[in-house]
This record gives structure tokens, sequence and C-alpha cells, in this order.
């Protein structure tokens, strides 16, 4: 058989992704809107929010400029609960995560329950250190019909009735963990400003996450923030920001937004937010969000600003997030406390 090192040179890329190239495959995914996704962030981010049951969907559909798409999902609910006579909370949440990718529809699930427990360190402020914990099952698998190698070019060209010649588990599973702490407070003579910030290492245990040789999941540091500021009763402004570092590789996202309330200062009957945020070298994403209790849904979209911004033509990620925040009508509803985490 005649042997082609331009057919070798561009056939195995797909299978250096999928397995060879550990830098590839050491870095998670991501979302634009990562505050419409907080248990990705930090599992002691659970639980942040004024209500006692959340729900929230992010579905991101990147790279439409190229023939195949990455296409990633992400849904978590939470349930807070308060705990004992003081004003300790727990929430209990579930973390589910799809992505497929590529020419040989490359996908990964997430299963991840997780735990987070409130202790208020206040008995005048809304002041709470939160230590949570996520764990679960993560599968990833390929379409091995899809895979080409140079074993399958003959003299003629391709030829899929010969096998690949490739030995390697198409479809894999493990366990991944993750812990974080946070600490959030209210600020201002009318506690009408909130900040928090926290820290997440994901993936401490380790996991083998290749379908080739061997190779770890590199743990992952996350450092969040954010500062929501009251500029009047009927307006405010919300900054957030994550650094994230797993290896070699960095990423940075940051920005802001101006959120109007519409109708009564307390139950408005719709409060519009507009702004924008910055991924560093790599995108500007402006986004545009509505709340009308209790659903809040958000529209955001990644002009490529990379390397790759003549490939893409600018064109990245489009994302849309609905979440549904409410409270409970029973005797443990945190709405009767006058002390409850939140951002």
């Amino acid at each position: 058989m005649r042997k082609n090192g331009a057919y070798k040179k561009y056939l195995l890329i797909p299978l250096l992704v999928l397995g060879n190239l550990s830098g590839l495959l050491a870095q998670d995914l991501h979302f634009s809107q990562f505050f419409e996704a907080p248990l990705l962030r930090n599992p002691s981010l659970a639980g942040l929010y004024d209500g006692d049951i959340r729900v929230q969907g992010v579905y991101r559909n990147q790279w439409n400029s190229v023939s195949f798409p990455y296409q990633t999902g992400s849904l978590n609910a939470e349930y807070k609960f308060p705990v004992g006579k003081g004003d300790d909370f727990f929430t209990a949440g579930i973390q589910f995560m799809f992505d497929r990718a590529g020419t040989v529809a490359l996908t990964t699930t997430h299963f991840l329950p997780a735990l987070n427990f409130h202790k208020s360190l206040s008995e005048s402020r809304n002041t709470y250190l939160s230590l949570g914990f996520m764990g679960g099952m993560v599968s990833r698998r390929l379409d091995r019909a899809k895979v080409t190698t140079n074993n399958q070019y003959d003299g003629f060209g391709y030829n899929g009735s010969l096998p690949d010649g490739e030995t390697f588990n198409a479809n894999y599973s493990y366990l991944d963990m993750t812990v974080g702490m946070s600490l959030s407070t209210s600020l201002g003579s009318e506690e009408q400003h909130l900040i928090f910030g926290g820290i997440a290492y994901h993936h401490f245990n380790k996991p083998i996450n290749a379908f080739y040789r061997n190779i770890n999941h590199l743990p992952k540091w996350v450092l969040s923030g954010g500062f929501k500021m009251n500029l009047d009763y009927m307006s405010y402004v919300t900054f957030q920001g994550d650094y994230n570092r797993q290896g070699p590789h960095q990423t940075a996202i940051a920005g802001a937004m101006y959120s109007r309330k519409v109708g009564d200062e307390d139950v408005p009957t719709y409060t519009v937010h507009l702004g924008s945020y910055y991924r560093f070298k790599d995108a500007l994403i402006p986004v545009v969000k509505m709340d009308w209790y209790p659903f809040s849904l958000a529209f955001s979209y990644d002009i490529n600003m990379s390397t790759l911004t003549t490939a893409s033509a600018s064109r990245g990620g489009i994302e849309t997030s609905l979440s549904y925040i409410t409270f409970l009508d029973n005797d443990n509803s945190s709405k009767e406390k006058l002390m409850c985490p939140k951002f």
C-alpha cells in the first residue's frame, strides 16, 4: 500500500486531539455567561441567591463559521434551607452538562451532585462563610465510525471498509471531584450593597481522562469575585469576574451589567440588564438580560478577538440562558429569615 506523508499529516489530527495531546484534553469547558452556571465556577456559590429554589440552564453554540460547531449545555438546580436555630443554611444541588464537538461527535456528559454549608458570621449583616463539595461521574465517547486514519487509505484514496488500525476505548467514564470556599457579605448603612469572593479546586482527585494513554486530568484553580452596588432604589450595577488556572493554561473573564427595575421597587414588573464581559485575549461579550419574576432570560454573543479572528470572521459563540428562582410556601422557607446568603 502506498504511503503518503500528506495523508499522515492531516488524517491523524482527530486522534491526536482525542488522546495524545494532553494539553488540549486538560482544559475545561466554559461559558461566557459564567454567572449563570455558578456550580461550574465554585460549588460554594450554590445557594447565593434570594430564594429557596434556583434552576438555571445555559446553551452555547460556538464556531458556526466552521463545518462542525461546538454545542454545550448546562443545567443546575439548587435547594437552600435553614438548619438549626441560628442563621445557618445548607444548599443541595445538582449539575448536569453536555458537550458535543468535531467530526467524530466527541461527546462529554457530567452528572455532579453538590452540597454547600453556609455558616453565618454576623448577627447584624448577611455575612456567610460557605464550604461546598461537588462530585460525580463524567463520561466521554466518540463515534468510531466517523474516525478516519492513514490505515484506511489505499493506493486509490479513502476506503472505509478497511480497519482503522487503532486500539482504543471509544467510551469511558471517571469520578470527578471539586471543593470550594467563598465569603459573602452585605455592605452599606442599609445593607444595600453585596460582595463575594471565592476559591475552588477542581479535579482534586486527578482522574484519568484520555482515550489513549493514562493521562491524569489536570487540577484547576478558580478565583471568583463579584460586587453588586445599588445606585438608587431602582437601579444597580453588578461586577463579576473569574480567573482560571489549569496547568500551564490560564483564562480570565470580567465585566459588568447595569440593571434597571420597572414598576414596584420591591417586586418590579420586570428588570432589564445590559452589559458586557471580556475574556482576556479571546472575546468581547455583550449581554442583554430580562427578569420577570420568577424567570430570567439572557442572550450573549462572543465577538472573537483572538488570533483566530481571520478564520472565524470574528464570529464566536452564541449563548442563551434561562433561570427560575422562587421561594417555597412552607415553614422552612428562607423568606422568613432575617439573614440569608445571597448575591
